[in-house]
């Protein structure tokens, strides 16, 4: 499996959302919560090209996006290939 990472803050539904669905694919992943790393957004920026809003996933080397695009993918049939790599 791929390495997941995804930032997040405590009360985004989208957050929760996406993490629901990397648990359901049974990916371990590191959850970056700004709300306590608040230093680690100027990482997040830089990583995702500016992106500002929470979450931002990234699987491996990939910048997945947020909460609808890693639904997109696992629609698409696309999420499984990533996180396995």
């Amino acid at each position: 499996m791929q390495p997941v990472e995804i930032y997040t803050s405590p009360l985004c539904g989208f957050c929760h959302a996406a993490k629901r669905l990397l648990s359901a694919k049974n990916a371990s992943f590191t959850e970056i919560d700004l709300s306590r790393q608040p230093d680690r957004r100027a990482e997040m920026l830089s990583r995702s090209g500016g992106a500002r809003t929470v979450p931002q996933i990234f699987i491996g080397d990939t910048h997945v996006g947020g909460c609808d695009e890693l639904h997109a993918m696992d629609r698409a049939g696309q999420l499984d290939a990533l996180l396995k790599g």
